[in-house]
């Protein structure tokens, strides 16, 4: 079963690599990109059955992720937020948390470990309760 991730992130490139990269290793369906805080906010709250992860960057072209996670916080209880960002320092990391993010993944060289969330996400999205093998 593939995992219906939406993606905040404004910079297209990274975006689109991370969209292709997910899709072809992590059994990820994009079904849907923001650029801003609004549109992530906008969109992640008025569709709360349509999506299983968001992958929210911090520093977005208006608004911050942060508020995108905040908007957030009272999501149905399957469904993950990670933080994929090239500030992942103690600090934010521990901002995150309180946020109630699932987990933190610094782009410049945790992009594995995410792809390696998503596959566990996606195997146990399709067998709930089952921990996946290995």
């Amino acid at each position: 079963m593939k995992l219906r991730t939406y993606i905040v992130e404004d910079n297209a490139t990274i975006r689109e690599n991370l969209i292709g990269t997910l899709e072809e290793l992590a059994e990820v369906e994009a079904v849907g990109v923001a650029e801003t805080e609004d549109e992530g906010k906008q969109w992640l709250t008025a569709h709360p059955s349509q999506w299983d992860l968001a992958i929210v960057d911090l520093f977005l072209r208006q608004g911050s992720g942060l508020g995108v996670l905040a908007a957030c916080r009272d999501r149905l209880s399957d469904q993950k937020i990670v933080v994929l960002s090239n500030y992942a320092t103690p600090d934010v990391r521990m901002r995150c948390a309180q946020l109630g993010v699932d987990a933190v993944f610094d782009k410049s060289n945790e992009i594995d470990a995410l792809v390696d969330y998503c596959i566990q996400r996606s195997t146990q999205s399709a067998h709930p309760g089952q921990l996946p093998a290995g």
